[in-house]
């Protein structure tokens, strides 16, 4: 079985993502995506964490699986 993975889209302390492993969820953290980068990318990905900075639109979530 796979670990879930999440992307996060904002900056998050180190704590935060280790709360995601420590729960057994694989958090990658790419830095700052464009918006089209973040279209292309959302679909590889089980769950989505933001702050603020990411707008989570329809269209992000039609690219999402």
């Amino acid at each position: 079985m796979t670990k879930p993975r999440v992307l996060i889209a904002d900056s998050m302390s180190s704590q935060a993502l280790a709360s995601f492993e420590d729960r057994g969820v694989e958090a990658v953290q790419p830095g700052k995506l464009s918006e089209q980068e973040l279209l292309d990318t959302i679909g590889d990905f089980d769950g989505l964490a933001i702050r603020s900075a990411t707008k989570v639109t329809a269209e992000l979530l039609e690219h999402a699986e």
